[in-house]
């Protein structure tokens, strides 16, 4: 029994999109991906909407900001569902075309055209939550998630 446990430990995952690792893929398929495109909102005191929920207690949001934030949040990963799926079949368009040698200059250029409109559409959207959120809150609240995610 161990024996076959570690064996299923030792098996590797693979993406049902060869260009994408496992964990990119899983990132994508599950709304999770790009936090790090927050970056330049959260640098200037911008939050994630989720960070914000994840203190709702020690920042004392009220009902109101909780159900606005939740709200903020749920959107933002709605848009990273869809999105991310289109990156997933935009990556297999890609992989296919150049696996099969039906790739042409006309089909290259669409294909990463829309490869970074996704990935604009996804940062849009990550930012977006960010500035709907940073609106919920209040100056002082902000402050405090600052000091609270030094924290932790």
């Amino acid at each position: 029994m161990a024996k076959a446990q570690s064996r299923a430990d030792s098996v590797v995952k693979h993406s049902p999109a060869r260009t994408l690792t496992y964990t990119q893929y899983q990132s994508y398929l599950k709304g999770e991906a790009a936090d790090d495109m927050a970056q330049v909102a959260e640098m200037n005191h911008y939050p994630m909407p989720a960070k914000a929920l994840k203190w709702k207690k020690e920042l004392a949001l009220n009902p109101e900001q909780v159900q606005k934030i939740t709200e903020i949040n749920a959107y933002m990963h709605r848009r990273r569902l869809q999105i991310g799926g289109s990156v997933i079949a935009t990556e297999k368009m890609l992989d296919s075309l150049f696996r099969y040698h039906k790739m042409d200059d006309g089909s290259l250029i669409f294909y990463t055209n829309r490869y970074g409109l996704y990935q604009g559409e996804l940062k849009n959207a990550i930012l977006q939550a960010c500035l709907a959120t940073q609106q919920a809150l209040t100056p002082q609240q902000i402050d405090k998630l600052a000091l609270l995610q030094k924290t932790d």
